[in-house]
């Protein structure tokens, strides 16, 4: 009996169709456990940034996940592919020598694009840029930048919207320096040239009271990490003395506030008699 059963089973094997609906059940889960494996992974590994959320976080991770198992599905299913013709005695020597010389077709007409996509993976799993972050890519070339706030990120491009309103598209490979100016915060450098004659105490003390004033002003407190403040005389200039200042905002604050600290700054050094320098020519007058 266990041997007419066993005949039996063998015999339901060995029918094509059957041999067929398994190989297309075991690939359909294959690609099933691989996909939610990748999920799992690309979700634990890719780094979260300190102000992302964790819904953006996981949309990005997800994004991730989606073209590794598009690319793993793929490889499986042209296995699966390949399982059936050689259940139906498909010679697959000729195929697969068709198939070759289609790839290296194909491959030498899509290195660039290749480039691009596994660039763009780079950029969501490493954090590099967000949408809404402002960034210059330089690269190509030329060896020229483009900056601009980031509209759009692709596994391929990224669109840059200018200071006027331009559009760049970047292609992702080709970007070989990134410069993100509002990564986790931004700085606010004021360089300052005064008289020198100033009472540099004095410079300092109304540089500090400055950024502490729009520190506690209920307009900016909450984009101002660290107050601007005095950091040192910097350099003897022709006509001026420099000195410059730092403070840490939110990102892509630095430029609103460093517009308002220069016009309290100027109300201020008037007031305290503090003379923000010129250039001066000195003129000597030749004895007759």
């Amino acid at each position: 009996m266990e041997y007419l059963e066993f005949e039996f089973l063998q015999t339901v094997l060995e029918n094509v169709w059957v041999q067929v609906l398994l190989t297309l059940l075991v690939t359909v889960l294959l690609h099933e456990i691989i996909r939610r494996l990748i999920t799992w992974v690309s979700r634990k590994i890719v780094s979260r940034h300190n102000k992302e959320s964790k819904n953006s976080h996981t949309k990005r991770a997800d994004t991730i996940s989606n073209i590794i198992s598009a690319t793993a599905g793929l490889m499986i299913w042209l296995v699966a592919v390949a399982v059936i013709l050689d259940i139906f005695n498909f010679d697959l020597t000729s195929i697969a020598a068709g198939a070759g010389l289609l790839g290296i077709i194909i491959g030498l007409g899509a290195q660039t694009m290749i480039k691009d996509y596994l660039a763009g993976i780079a950029i969501l799993a490493e954090n590099q840029y967000r949408v809404g972050d402002i960034v210059t890519l330089t690269g190509g070339s030329t060896g020229a930048g483009t900056s601009g706030i980031v509209e759009e990120i692709t596994l391929r491009i990224t669109k840059l919207r200018g200071l006027d309103g331009t559009v760049n598209i970047v292609r992702n490979g080709e970007a070989s320096v990134i410069t993100n100016r509002t990564y986790e915060f931004s700085r606010v450098v004021i360089d300052l040239g005064v008289d020198y004659d100033s009472d540099f105490d004095k410079v300092e003390k109304v540089m500090n009271e400055v950024g502490q004033a729009i520190a506690k002003d209920p307009k900016f407190e909450r984009d101002v990490k660290e107050p601007i403040q005095f950091l040192r005389v910097d350099e003897f200039g022709d006509s001026a003395i420099m000195v410059k200042a730092l403070g840490d905002v939110e990102p892509a604050k630095q430029w609103e506030i460093a517009g308002e600290y220069r016009r309290r700054l100027i109300t201020e050094f008037r007031k305290n008699d503090i003379v923000i320098a010129f250039p001066q020519v000195v003129v000597h007058k030749a004895s007759e």
